[in-house]
């Protein structure tokens, strides 16, 4: 630990993420009417590595109708820009680094408001973005039988590196939950995995029907568990897992991406 961060610490701030990185948008895609793809590129992505799937970066977005993008400062507990207002962060999983090429894809859930949605759909090559992290992914046991994974649409991107990245050989089950019957779309092919669509039910919360699909999964004693989604919903589920069926703790990873009714989640607020 650094004189600085324990500096931070002693007075009660958080530790300082890592430093943003300038870039620029490189292109945009459309994976679905549901999802959408931003490549960003620049010189400072120079020595970036995510060494885990299920990561997240951080991405500053420059405010609606400007052109310039002011980088902020760590307070200790939140980033601040000059003028004393909150920065446009929204935390994205990094689908794709290429350091050879200097790129980074970043996925974000098309839906009617939201700042990276809106970001996704209407930026153009040249904007300029900045990038913070990686944050921890998922540090999977290479030596579990079976995996189930579950979550919501944000959690697309990460799902897709881990039907890619698991371990050969192990068998792989994925539940997904989509607001909206356009939201399938293709994944990664992986032998011996299998992937449920869940419908989310008209009127009900987010996450309802991932935590339906988890309390009815048969799982081995022995599957790891990975499951990301709204953060109230994904609390049930921990519940589920560690205290009604009594999964080991290390067998699972468990992570809110966001809270229903508030921005700032991965893949996009809802």
């Amino acid at each position: 630990m650094s004189l600085s961060d324990r500096g931070q610490l002693a007075t009660g701030g958080r530790r300082p993420p890592p430093p943003f990185r300038r870039v620029k948008v490189l292109r945009t895609e459309r994976l679905s009417p549901r999802m959408g793809r931003v490549t960003l590129t620049g010189a400072e992505l120079e020595g970036l590595r995510v060494e885990q799937p299920a990561a997240s970066v951080r991405v500053l977005l420059p405010p609606v109708g400007e052109g310039e993008l002011a980088v902020p400062e760590w307070t200790g507990n939140e980033f601040v820009l000059a003028n004393g207002r909150r920065p446009t962060i929204r935390t994205l999983t990094p689908r794709r680094l290429d350091p050879d090429r200097l790129e980074l894809d970043v996925e974000v859930v098309i839906h009617d408001g939201g700042a990276a949605s809106e970001w996704a759909q209407t930026v153009r090559p040249g904007a300029p973005a900045a990038v913070s992290g990686p944050a921890r992914g998922y540090s999977f046991d290479p030596d579990g039988p079976t995996f189930f994974l579950a979550g919501d649409e944000t959690a697309i991107p990460a799902i897709s590196q881990l039907l890619e990245l698991l371990p050969a050989g192990k068998p792989v089950h994925a539940e997904i939950e989509i607001a909206v019957p356009e939201a399938r779309m293709a994944l990664p092919a992986r032998p011996g995995a299998t992937v449920d669509w869940l419908d989310l039910p008209v009127g009900a919360p987010p996450g309802e029907a991932i935590v339906a699909a988890v309390r009815d999964a048969e799982l081995d004693p022995e599957t790891r568990v990975w499951v990301a989604g709204e953060a109230a919903a994904v609390q049930r589920i921990r519940r589920q897992l560690l205290e009604g069926r009594g999964l080991p703790r290390a067998q699972t990873s468990i992570r809110g991406y966001w809270k229903h009714g508030r921005s700032a989640g991965v893949g996009d607020e809802a």
